[in-house]
């Protein structure tokens, strides 16, 4: 009995450490996100002083207004009593935080999730190819369609194609690599290095389409895409990020025991009773489905998916209840931070994002190296 008394004991005083610690990066990162966000919403073309700033956020006739939101999340115009200020902090600013916030959110659990799948910390939306996908998808829409937008022709509604082509790209980027990793099955190396090929494939024809595009204003959008960037984006793009986003981040919430066995191996996952494959390949669509929302609003933001998983991994382990939960809010602070550098550094040029993230990202697994020696599988 003194026994069973003392193996909970020591569980518990093992456990209670990371949930401090999990509990401490949720903190950090909200404090970050919010410093950031305000931050953002701030500075711009049109000068406003903090207390103006502070006013237009906290507004309650803002805030609790049906109106509003029914702008934001439904597409209606924003009320006419709006001031000039409050409209440029709403209508223009606001809707970059928010998109930061979901494009940190997916492109952190879609890293985490495939890290667990491949059983390889070097694994990442990027690395398996997704990103190829995606970015190619936009380079060929961009080429061979003089006007990327898509017209409903019962209603007449006009929307951009180009988040729809990143996120078929990808998906289907995604799938080729795992026909190509089949044989009677899958595991961590082929999925790893079917990514790699795939991805070194898709870059290379995305490097050779650029000299097909005909316009400066189609380079510099093409460049946008391929490099990460939340310059312009509207509520239009926080409302195509959000469903998808309110689906898969539960999702693989709920996923995270599955994750757990899977990095047990994929023996021991069987003779616990998981059929290995289906799992792998559904939380694998998931995080495809959670990549691909981020790189159909934003782009290619590069390392965020990689250097969030390491980072919260460092702090609770590798439980993914914690993992996934730490990586939600992480994300976002990171993306977020990012884009007011980003944006603010250079002024009056804005640098794309996802140059600053690959700088933070570059350095970060240099340290990993010198630090562990391997980044192997764990």
């Amino acid at each position: 009995m003194s026994n069973e008394t003392s193996t909970r004991e020591s569980i518990r005083s093992l456990v209670a450490p990371r949930d401090k610690r999990l509990l401490t990066l949720i903190a950090g990162s909200l404090l970050a996100v919010l410093a950031s966000g305000f931050v953002q919403v701030w500075f711009g073309s049109y000068d406003m002083t903090v207390a103006q700033t502070v006013s237009v956020v906290t507004n309650p006739r803002i805030l609790f207004n049906p109106d509003v939101w029914s702008a934001a999340l439904l597409g209606n115009e924003f009320p006419e009593w709006m001031t000039t200020p409050q409209v440029i902090v709403w209508n223009l600013r606001m809707p970059r935080v928010f998109i930061g916030i979901l494009v940190g959110m997916n492109l952190a659990i879609s890293g985490a999730v495939f890290q667990a799948v491949t059983r390889n910390e070097l694994a990442s939306p990027y690395i398996l190819g997704v990103s190829g996908g995606a970015g190619l998808a936009v380079l060929l829409t961009l080429v061979f369609f003089s006007s990327a937008y898509i017209v409903l022709p019962v209603v007449g509604i006009q929307f951009s194609a180009l988040p729809f082509a990143a996120a078929v790209g990808g998906a289907l980027a995604f799938f080729l690599v795992y026909a190509i990793a089949w044989q009677g099955g899958t595991s961590p190396v082929r999925l790893v290095l079917a990514g790699v090929i795939v991805a070194t494939i898709f870059q290379s024809l995305q490097t050779g389409l650029f000299y097909f595009l005909d316009s400066t204003a189609a380079v510099k959008t093409a460049i946008a895409w391929t490099t990460g960037s939340l310059t312009g984006v509207d509520w239009e793009q926080f409302r195509l990020a959000a469903l998808p986003t309110l689906f898969v981040v539960p999702a693989i919430f709920l996923a995270a025991r599955h994750l757990n066995v899977l990095l047990l191996g994929e023996d021991t996952a069987r003779s616990l009773g998981m059929p290995v494959e289906l799992v792998r390949f559904g939380v694998s669509t998931l995080a495809i489905l959670a990549a691909a929302t981020a790189v159909s609003v934003a782009g290619l933001v590069g390392f965020v998916g990689l250097v969030v998983p390491h980072a919260v991994r460092t702090v609770v382990g590798s439980d993914y209840r914690r993992l996934v939960l730490g990586s939600l809010f992480l994300g976002p602070a990171l993306v977020v931070v990012a884009d007011v550098v980003a944006r603010l550094a250079l002024m009056p040029v804005q640098v794309p994002v996802g140059i600053v993230t690959g700088l933070i990202g570059g350095p970060y697994f240099l340290y990993l190296m010198r630090r562990n020696g391997d980044v192997s599988e764990f």
